[in-house]
């Protein structure tokens, strides 16, 4: 009996372990997963490692409570830390993902040479659209050319017809995550997105997510408006959705998770679709902005020591996004009408 996608996903498994980890013969490939993990995408993952000559391991753990930091007081951290420290690659299959965590942290303070790819709870639909069918260097030659204009304007400002208004400035001592889909040393999220984090204060005006957040809800029935000031959000406004989002973050009894810790940053993965059941396929989706709370990665922030510590960390999608560099428009309505971005974008079928 065939399953579903059963010849595309073992093709997506060797794109996972030639093209995205480039593994070579001897290197031990690491692969956790959590409960809610689908197993059909880890075993496939870990044939095509062993296939190429690598030694892969998978891990599977209980599905903790909480993500991010939220999630370490459940983990296994001893065990954990001490597999993947003697890793050279690490997919990360997890639900409730273990990036953001302390463990993390400490694997990556030790550990400088793994490679980190977070596909957190990949499923085998995902896998072949996002991870298999993917034109790599044309999306590489979208990210890079995208980030270089973001990184070279001072103001950035979004819009979109759910009631986002956002303005927010760069602060050019701090790196932008530009992710083509490569996994080289360290944390490497899926491919087709652009991560940043601008100057907090700076960070002003009204998000409305209309697409999903993740955690704790999912897919949005109705919008969910945040209005932010100085970086800090001082009201929520919606529906049922809405009050319990705000009473999740406020049950953390932390300031840090109403403050924003990345945005806007840009969906841009040609295979992403909108399924409010991953929040890894939901951030990447055409056109989308996504603005993160709570923790903020050292990654994001390396004139901050450590980052900035936070009890968990949330993502919500703005769909079909307006942006503006400075004075200059590059996004309509989540299709990109700058000349250069658009004549790349048409490679990629958008």
């Amino acid at each position: 009996m065939v399953e579903l996608y059963e010849f595309e996903l073992a093709k997506a498994a060797e794109v996972l372990a030639k093209v995205v980890f480039k593994l070579k013969r001897g290197e031990t490939f690491l692969i956790t997963c959590d409960t809610e993990s689908e197993a059909r995408v880890a075993n496939a993952a870990a044939a095509a490692a062993h296939a190429v000559g690598a030694k892969p391991m998978v891990v599977w753990i209980a599905t903790p409570p909480g993500v991010g930091m939220a999630a370490d007081p459940a983990l296994p951290t001893e065990s954990l830390t001490g597999a993947l420290m003697g890793a050279d690659a690490w997919l990360e299959l997890n639900g409730h993902y273990i990036s953001y965590s302390a463990l993390q942290a400490k694997v990556f303070k030790e550990n400088k040479k793994v490679r980190h790819f977070v596909p957190t709870n990949m499923d085998v639909d995902m896998m072949v659209r996002m991870v298999g069918n993917v034109d790599y260097p044309t999306l590489d030659a979208y990210v890079k050319k995208l980030t270089a204009l973001t990184k070279a304007a001072k103001r950035v400002k979004v819009a979109n017809q759910a009631g986002t208004d956002m303005t927010v400035e760069n602060d050019p001592k701090r790196p932008f995550l530009c992710l083509a889909g490569y996994a080289g040393p360290g944390f490497h999220p899926m491919g087709g997105q652009i991560v940043w984090s601008p100057i907090f204060e700076s960070i002003n005006g009204v998000i409305v997510y209309d697409g999903s957040i993740q955690h704790p809800i999912g897919l949005l029935k109705e919008p969910v408006k945040l209005h932010v000031k100085k970086g800090v959000v001082v009201k929520i406004e919606g529906g049922s959705q809405a009050a319990e989002f705000e009473a999740w973050l406020k049950s953390y009894n932390d300031p840090q998770m109403l403050k924003i810790a990345h945005g806007p940053t840009y969906g841009c993965h040609p295979g992403a679709k909108l399924r409010g059941i991953n929040i890894a396929e939901d951030e990447r989706v055409w056109g989308c902005t996504e603005w993160g709370l709570g923790y903020v990665s050292p990654a994001y922030v390396p004139d901050i020591p450590g980052g900035i510590p936070a009890a968990s960390h949330t993502d919500g999608i703005c769909l079909n996004c307006s942006v503006w560099l400075d004075d200059q428009q590059i996004w309509e309505k989540g299709k990109p009408v700058h000349p250069e971005l658009a004549k790349i974008a048409k490679k990629l079928g958008k």
